[in-house]
């Protein structure tokens, strides 16, 4: 066992960069229903993958790649096997609504991962989206992060309204369309329209929404 131990040990990649827990956070929605922002840990991910798992066979605006790929980043970072990652849930009445991770490359570095929203209409993946961003840019310091889109829509969301950077000559660990950068600076001009949200997030509505569950259309499915 303790070969079995150290073995492990060498395995797991160091985490270095991702040394700062991001501040939960509550959004107030057009329907007046309070979606909760927050990071988890290795010990909620497998609350996530099942969340995750639904979506895998959904063709429409690519949410089967977008969930197969976020799938296998979540159970990487669960395993330890994904340097510096971390996973947001976004919840209403501890109902999952929403998931976005991505991880840092470097200390001024980020890297967007994936963004699924699973409620549609509120612009929730909008709101989870610039949530990360403010991880990498306002909590953990970095001067850029390198982004991908996988469906056209991702393009509109992300390319198109924040004015991305090109920068095809850097390329991301997903593929998918050549590389795009959100700097500081964008970031800055972006920030009070896309970034929402209070804190702290009062104790009776943090209860509410841990520990998290899965969405209810995934029971009335069965």
């Amino acid at each position: 066992m303790a070969l079995i131990d150290k073995m492990e040990e060498q395995l797991r990649p160091p985490e270095e960069f991702v040394n700062v827990e991001y501040p939960a956070k509550y959004i107030t929605l057009a329907t007046g229903e309070k979606m909760v922002i927050r990071q988890i840990s290795r010990e909620e991910c497998p609350i996530a993958l099942e969340a995750v798992k639904p979506l895998m066979d959904v063709e429409r605006d690519f949410y089967d790649i977008v969930a197969v790929r976020m799938y296998a980043e979540i159970l990487g970072y669960m395993r330890y096997r994904v340097k510096d990652e971390y996973v947001f849930l976004g919840t209403i009445n501890g109902e999952i609504v929403g998931i976005v991770n991505g991880r840092s490359v470097n200390a001024q570095l980020g890297m967007s991962y994936h963004t699924i929203a699973i409620r549609q209409g509120l612009r929730l993946g909008a709101q989870l989206f610039a949530a990360k961003m403010e991880y990498h840019f306002d909590f953990l310091n970095q001067d850029e992060v390198l982004i991908v889109a996988e469906s056209p829509n991702g393009f509109k969301r992300w390319m198109i309204e924040y004015e991305l950077e090109s920068r095809p000559e850097v390329w991301h660990e997903l593929g998918g369309v050549p590389t795009y950068v959100l700097t500081r600076a964008l970031w800055e001009k972006h920030k009070p329209v896309k970034c929402t949200g209070r804190r702290p997030v009062p104790e009776e509505l943090l209860a509410a929404n841990i520990p998290a569950r899965l969405p209810g259309a995934y029971a009335q499915k069965k």
